[in-house]
């Protein structure tokens, strides 16, 4: 076993009324915080007995110090909005500036997606982009329509409708594969911003001030980033967009050419694009 996915690392509570809860180490109001980093330690330490290099675990909640026990965090179960892809932008930089590095989404959210909707398709394709360029590049959801329990004596939860990136159609798997196709491709780029996370504490993901603190535009700007040193992601965030660009108001103090990756998707009356922006 090289990975566990901690599902429910952060306490669960029945009712939220914090000052009811006792731990070991006292009252939730006191130590709630620090649990889903000793969650991760607990599991780490484990695993580091077992003779396991270097564990990492996937997990649902964090906390400062979550990275020093291999925590690759998610932001959990998602609603699957617009709105809900805007949130993750912030929470992605918010976490890497907190020095948690290994970061990712359910892409396309979990809760709400509905397979048969074409709009919910232009979500998905947008959050596609947008995964491709975090540090763990990962779809998972709870999809609609729901299917019911497989046999009797099953467990009696229903499963989700099909999720693979072929089940949205030639057209959004055309995109899909562009996308999966460029991550690969920028493989050794994305371990060499994760082993400078690791050797020096550079997030991979970082607000435009990090690398520009003089200019005070780049501290306005909370829905893109760089990818490592070399790449700005600018995310299509409203749907129906029809433009082949987004603007993006690059830091005044840098010169940089820019090779678009955009991509199409066709919706019955009008067509969506988005893209990323690379400096060199």
């Amino acid at each position: 076993m090289r990975l566990f996915w901690l599902d429910e690392a952060e306490p669960e509570y029945s009712a939220y009324d914090f000052d009811d809860y006792r731990y070991h180490l006292g009252t939730d109001l006191q130590v709630g915080n620090i649990y889903p980093a000793l969650h991760a330690k607990a599991f780490y330490d484990g695993m580091l007995a077992a003779g396991q290099e270097a564990p990492m675990n996937l997990v649902r909640c964090a906390w400062a110090g979550s990275q020093r026990y291999g925590a690759l965090v998610w932001s959990g179960d998602v609603q699957s909005s617009y709105a809900s892809l805007k949130r993750q932008i912030k929470a992605g930089l918010n976490m890497a500036i907190a020095g948690i590095p290994w970061w990712t989404t359910d892409i396309g959210g979990f809760f709400g997606g509905d397979v048969r909707d074409p709009a919910y398709a232009e979500l998905l394709l947008r959050w596609f982009q947008y995964g491709a360029f975090c540090p763990v590049f990962r779809l998972h959801g709870d999809r609609l329509p729901e299917k019911a329990p497989r046999s009797p004596g099953s467990a009696e939860f229903h499963s989700g409708a099909d999720n693979e990136v072929w089940r949205f159609g030639d057209e959004a798997y055309g995109v899909f594969k562009k996308y999966m196709l460029m991550r690969e491709r920028i493989r050794p780029y994305v371990a060499s911003i994760m082993r400078a996370a690791h050797d020096k504490g550079t997030p991979p993901m970082r607000p435009l001030f990090y690398d520009f603190p003089k200019d005070g535009a780049a501290w306005e700007i909370d829905d893109e980033f760089f990818f490592g040193p070399d790449v700005l992601v600018a995310p299509v965030l409203e749907p129906g967009s029809t433009a082949t660009r987004r603007s993006t108001p690059c830091p005044s103090s840098s010169a940089r050419a820019r090779a678009s990756t955009r991509a199409s998707f066709a919706r019955p009356s009008r067509r969506s694009r988005g893209g990323a922006s690379s400096r060199r």
